[in-house]
């Protein structure tokens, strides 16, 4: 059980590492940098020579592309086979991890295919925020085994799992809605901060505005929500305190970073250090929710506080 923690936590952390890459690509406008695709520019390692001199793109915009899809393909695929295999191996001890592992691996092949699609279809803001959100699903999956082979955690009442389940909901739909809003160029489409060129509500008849309304007021609702959980997780205490406090400091640290990034109009390293923040967040969130919501066959400790 030990190997399967230790693996499914190295996979969470690889699919973070493409998912703060997956930023990066999509604000230095790398997506396309590599025209086809599992190949790119035809080639399995694309090499300065073989790059078309009217391509438009920079070398190292093709290489952050490249490295992207080699480290999806040569380095987290193979380990989630790995952790699926380590999860089935003990599926009569914990049977969860069975269907857990099986999603998982789902979950991967789907995201694939989705690395194509946003390729054949130009990188369309909707197909981009559809890769992102898949990405956070297996992302959320290697963390759900990473929970479930632990420790069980203190067990908690139905309104606090109902919290959690909330909070970690709207946290997912304020990231996918910042992909979006970042690749319909409406980062800036409210030059002003917290309020949207000085109104609560702007005029929501322009696109632009209304995406980046729509993901301010999730990311608002987000640190409401986290601040609550904050509260509860203090009375049960064990790993919801410490991940509670984890996701209050880091969700306000997202919001400060929000700030900055309007003021000095999202520069490369705000935009990509705000999106791994909130990876951060979200992992954290993520794994309240599994802690929150054991398995039939971890059950719960009796927590100290209840």
């Amino acid at each position: 059980m030990r190997a399967l923690k230790l693996t499914a936590g190295l996979a969470a952390l690889l699919t973070f590492v493409l998912i703060v890459l997956g930023a990066t690509v999509r604000v230095t406008n790398s997506g396309l940098s590599c025209p086809d695709w599992p190949t790119c520019y035809g080639s399995w390692l694309p090499l300065p020579g073989t790059i078309p001199e009217d391509a438009g793109y920079e070398y190292y915009q093709v290489m952050l592309e490249w490295v992207h899809r080699l480290i999806a393909g040569v380095f987290l695929g193979p380990l989630v086979l790995i952790v699926a295999w380590l999860a089935l191996r003990h599926r009569e001890e914990r049977p969860g991890l069975a269907g857990g592992a099986a999603l998982l691996v789902i979950l991967l092949v789907v995201q694939a295919g989705l690395g194509g699609v946003t390729v054949l279809d130009q990188n369309s803001p909707w197909s981009v925020a559809l890769h992102l959100g898949t990405a956070l699903l297996v992302l959320a999956m290697t963390l759900f085994l990473t929970a479930r082979a632990g420790s069980p955690a203190p067990a908690v009442d139905g309104a606090f799992r109902a919290l959690v389940l909330l909070t970690w909901i709207v946290t997912f739909a304020a990231i996918v809605s910042a992909a979006m809003m970042a690749k319909m160029g409406a980062a800036m489409a409210c030059a002003t901060w917290p309020l949207c060129d000085g109104a609560l509500v702007p005029d929501l008849s322009d696109p632009l505005v209304l995406v980046n309304w729509i993901h301010r007021v999730l990311a608002g609702l987000t640190v409401i929500a986290v601040l609550f959980l904050f509260l509860r997780g203090r009375r049960w205490g064990g790993a919801f305190r410490g991940l509670g406090t984890g996701a209050l400091l880091l969700v306000l640290l997202a919001a400060l970073l929000g700030a900055h990034g309007v003021g000095t109009f999202w520069p490369l390293w705000a935009a990509v250090t705000h999106q791994a923040i909130a990876i951060l967040v979200f992992m954290h969130l993520t794994m309240i929710l599994w802690k929150a919501h054991p398995g039939r066959e971890t059950g719960g400790v009796p927590a100290a506080g209840a």
